[in-house]
C-alpha cells in the first residue's frame, strides 16, 4: 500500500486516470472502423470509483499512523502502573512472611492502585484478568485474598499471593511485545465508563476492604490518562466540541468521585455522566477511523 500510495501521489489522480483510459482504449477490439460501444461508458466510471475508493483508503491510513504512534506513547505508562501493581503484591508476600497483619492489607491496598489504573488494557487479556481480578466469584487474584485478609482477618493466603505474584509478572513481561491498537485502547476506556456507573456506583467491588471507592477513582484516572495520550489530539483535530465534551465528562466524573465517602456518592449522577462519557466515545470513534463498541461488548468483561 505505501509503494502504491507514493507512486499515485507523484501523479494526479485525473491523469493517471486518463492516462489508463488511453491505454485500455489503444488496445481494445475494433470492429471494423468502430470500436465496442462499452469502453467508453464503464471504464472512466470504473476508475472514478477507484480513485474514490482510493482516497477514502489513504484518509483511513493517514488516520491510523499518528493513533497508532499514540497508543505506542500510552506504553510506559502501561508498564508503570503494572509495575506498581506488582510491587505491591511483593510487599504483601513480604508481610505475610513477617506475619504482619495490617503491612499486608496495605500492601494489597497498594497492589491495587496500579491494577485499577491499568484497567483500560488489562481487559484485553481475558485469561490473565480472570486470574487476577476475578470478581464476584473469586477463587483466585486480589478478591480471594481479600476475603481472607479483610474480611476473615486471616494471614493464610501465601498460596493466593504467589499466584497473584506469578500472573502479574507473566502480565509484564508479555505486555512488552503486545501490539497496542488505538481501537483496543478506546473499547478499554468506554469498557471501564460502564463499569464504573454500571458495577461499582451501587458499592463497588472491593467491599471487605472498603477500597471500592478508591478503585473507582483510580480507574476514572486510569480513562484520563490514555485519552490525554492517544486520542485527545486527533478528535481535537477534527472536532474541537466534541474534545472539549470529553474532557468535561472525564472531569465531572473525577469531580463526582472526590466525596469523601462511598456514602455521600451520588450513584444516579455517576451512572448518568458515565453513559454520556461512553455515548461521547462511540461518537468519536467513526472521526478517528476506528469501530463504535457496540453495548454487547461494553458488558462483556
Amino acid at each position: 500500500m505505501a509503494g502504491r500510495h507514493r507512486i499515485v501521489q507523484g501523479l494526479p489522480m485525473k491523469h493517471f486516470a486518463a492516462s489508463v483510459v488511453a491505454a485500455a482504449e489503444a488496445s481494445t477490439p475494433r470492429l471494423g472502423a468502430a470500436a465496442l460501444p462499452i469502453t467508453r461508458g464503464w471504464l472512466p466510471r470504473l476508475l472514478s470509483g477507484l480513485a474514490l475508493t482510493y482516497t477514502a483508503l489513504a484518509a483511513l491510513a493517514s488516520q491510523a499512523e499518528p493513533l497508532a504512534a499514540a497508543a505506542e506513547r500510552y506504553r510506559p505508562l502501561m508498564a508503570e502502573e503494572i509495575d506498581r501493581s506488582l510491587t505491591g503484591a511483593r510487599a504483601l508476600r513480604d508481610a505475610l512472611l513477617a506475619n504482619d497483619l495490617e503491612g499486608a492489607q496495605q500492601a494489597w491496598i497498594a497492589a491495587r492502585v496500579g491494577w485499577e489504573r491499568a484497567e483500560v488494557f488489562t481487559s484485553g487479556f481475558t485469561e490473565l484478568d480472570a486470574e487476577i481480578d476475578a470478581w464476584p466469584n473469586a477463587v483466585t487474584g486480589f478478591h480471594a485474598i481479600e476475603a481472607k485478609l479483610f474480611g476473615a482477618r486471616r494471614m493464610d493466603v501465601q498460596p493466593e499471593t504467589d499466584a497473584l505474584i506469578f500472573h502479574l509478572t507473566d502480565l509484564r513481561v508479555k505486555i512488552r511485545d503486545t501490539r497496542l491498537t488505538a481501537q483496543g485502547l478506546l473499547n478499554g476506556a468506554a469498557k471501564l465508563a460502564y463499569e464504573v456507573g454500571e458495577s461499582k456506583a451501587d458499592g463497588g467491588e472491593s467491599r471487605f476492604s472498603g477500597t471500592s471507592f478508591d478503585d473507582m477513582r483510580n480507574n476514572v484516572d486510569g480513562v484520563e490518562a490514555v485519552f490525554r495520550i492517544v486520542f485527545a489530539a486527533e478528535i481535537e483535530g477534527r472536532d474541537p466540541k466534541l474534545a472539549d465534551a470529553l474532557r468535561t465528562k472525564i472531569d465531572q466524573l473525577q469531580t463526582l468521585l472526590r466525596v469523601p465517602a462511598l456514602g455521600r456518592l451520588d450513584s444516579n449522577k455517576l451512572r448518568a455522566e458515565s453513559e454520556e462519557l461512553i455515548v461521547a466515545f462511540q461518537t468519536a470513534a467513526p472521526l478517528i477511523g476506528l469501530d463504535r463498541l457496540s453495548l454487547k461488548d461494553l458488558v462483556q468483561r
